[in-house]
């Protein structure tokens, strides 16, 4: 049992015995709960362990605070020691006090016990070890963190290589000393790498993002990460030292782009240097703590015959689909989430004619367009005080008087669909966009919801021949349950009939039947040209009718689309 007495400005003096482990935070579950909008639901753990009592702070963004100072761990607690959570001072005694005998490892009698907690160098096996170094991990990145803090330096007018070599020195000089205490087994340069990169850089996700074969990287908390190869999820070894970690990453990747994350705005968009889209969500919304999601940008920008040779299309599709950019049609791909929509919305404008103007939009840029007379912008999140906040909508309106030839849009998600319908009808053909949905129909209807979105108070016959009048060919792609990306319909908008809009399909992927052997499937041609056909041939476009009517088996690709 743990006796806890509580100290909170404007009230009286409380003493609580709680029994250990005891949660402090704001939420009902916490034995000791304090409302405060500092206070994290799961702010800190009270606990004992043969030495005494210890206090661990659960990754709160206010940070729980001992005797002044900031900690992750700390213990064991004095009877006088003094715990800061939000407004409120807590003191913490065990009803059964320890042993004098049951000190701190490696710690003088008399000594200040301000150090966070350490696994004993004896511990046996190969668990123990890894216990051990993620606990020397933690102990020697909260050092690092406070040798650097305490040195004064402006680590943001430093470049990355100066502040890594600052890190490297200090921390050399801090597993120097602390040799005796460390266990003999411990590889004691992969440990001082490994709190580089957490201090200073990406931490574990340092060589997970310099694996080629790795397209995707999620940390559900930081003792929990996954990644996807070729398509198929599995969980990782690697792991971070504490949710401050997870934290400190997030901080490094989304200040540079002059973006933010706290509780007052716990969610951010992101992209590294090389591309990569970067999601992030922390408490109060994530409830086990910080999660991170990336997904890798390849590092060689892809080409349709890389499509072609994954089984993602066939070269009848990719031909067509080349001619419609070539002809200025209006193209929207469609698919879920993850499904490769990005990638081939990048490699389709790659198919623009050079000299054209480009002008790109996107919540996270991650477009990489190999075209010179090229515009890139970039949505902007609101700023501390909600203002300031410039949307994917703005942008298209702001594009139209930047004498585009060609709008791209990384993804509609809302009223912006209404601006970008009209203006693919007014002099913009050859745009291009994604969005959300699960087959070409289901992209019509929500091309419908989200220019309803616009509260513009249409009516559905006027926005449905919109977008029959604006939108020629949708792409839809699919993921297979193994990882597998294609493109499994081709359709053309033919126009509205009856106030239903018409769609023919050109192109699609065809299942192979359970008695096939070999081929996964086939991509097929539908037998059915489009409407436009007939003014390509006269305009002098090179295509075989016959491109309609094949049938090709599918790769069985080991790597999709990413």
């Amino acid at each position: 049992m743990l006796e806890v007495e509580i100290l909170i400005e404007g009230s009286d003096r409380c003493v609580r015995a709680v029994a250990s482990p005891a949660l402090i935070g704001r939420g009902e579950e916490c034995p000791i709960r304090l409302r405060h909008w500092r206070v994290a639901r799961q702010h800190a753990r009270l606990f004992e362990r043969p030495q005494g009592v210890f206090v661990e702070d659960l990754g709160s963004l206010g940070g729980t605070h001992v005797n002044g100072r900031r900690i992750l761990q700390y213990g064991p607690l004095l009877p006088e020691d003094e715990i800061v959570v939000g407004s409120a001072m807590l003191r913490v005694r065990s009803v059964q006090e320890p042993s004098p005998a049951a000190a701190h490892w490696g710690q003088e009698p008399g000594e200040s016990l301000g150090t966070e907690i350490a696994v004993p160098p004896d511990v046996p096996g190969e668990q123990g070890m890894d216990a051990a170094l993620a606990e020397w991990r933690r102990r020697l990145h909260a050092r690092l963190i406070e040798a650097l803090d305490l040195r004064r330096r402006d680590v943001s007018a430093m470049s990355d290589d100066a502040l890594r070599g600052e890190a490297d020195r200090l921390l050399h000089g801090l597993i120097v000393e602390a040799d005796a205490d460390i266990p003999a087994g411990l590889d004691r340069e992969a440990l001082r790498r490994q709190v580089v990169d957490e201090a200073v850089g990406l931490g574990p996700l340092e060589s997970l993002l310099a694996d080629p074969g790795i397209s995707e990287i999620m940390v559900n908390r930081y003792d929990e990460l996954y990644v996807e190869r070729d398509g198929v999820l599995s969980r990782h070894p690697a792991v971070f030292s504490s949710d401050r970690s997870v934290l400190g990453v997030i901080e490094r990747i989304v200040s540079p782009l002059g973006r933010r994350i706290d509780e007052s705005s716990p969610m951010v968009d992101a992209r590294l240097r090389d591309g990569s889209r970067v999601n992030a969500i922390i408490a109060p919304l994530a409830l086990k703590g910080p999660a991170l999601t990336i997904r890798k940008f390849p590092s060689r920008r892809l080409k349709i015959e890389d499509l072609i040779e994954r089984g993602s299309l066939d070269q009848h599709m990719a031909r067509f689909l080349r001619l419609c950019v070539e002809q200025r049609k209006n193209l929207v791909v469609s698919g879920g989430t993850g499904s490769g929509k990005t990638t081939l919305l990048n490699i389709l404008s790659n198919f623009i004619p050079e000299g054209e103007r480009i002008i790109t939009i996107e919540d996270a840029a991650e477009l990489k367009l190999a075209h010179e007379h090229l515009v890139a912008l970039e949505a902007r999140p609101p700023n501390m005080e909600g203002r300031g906040a410039v949307s994917i909508r703005d942008l298209v309106r702001n594009a139209l008087r930047m004498r585009p030839d060609r709008i791209v849009v990384g993804e509609c998600r809302g009223a912006e669909a209404l601006d970008m319908l009209q203006a693919m009808n007014t002099g913009h053909e050859g745009s291009l966009t994604t969005l959300h949905a699960n087959t070409p129909r289901d992209a019509m209807a929500r091309l419908e919801t989200m220019v309803l979105m616009a509260g513009m108070d249409l009516p559905l016959v006027a926005i449905r021949e919109q977008i029959a009048s604006a939108v020629d060919i949708v792409v839809q792609q699919s993921r297979s349950a193994s990882g597998q990306r294609r493109v499994t319909s081709i359709v053309e908008v033919t126009g509205i009939e009856s106030g239903r809009i018409q769609l023919q399909e050109l192109f699609r992927f065809e299942r192979a039947r359970a008695a096939e052997a070999g081929a996964p499937g086939y991509f097929l041609g539908c037998e059915l040209m489009p409407g436009f056909f007939d003014e390509w041939r006269a305009s002098g476009v090179e295509i075989s009718p016959e491109c309609f009517c094949q049938r090709t088996p599918a790769a069985s690709a080991s790597r999709g689309l990413s």
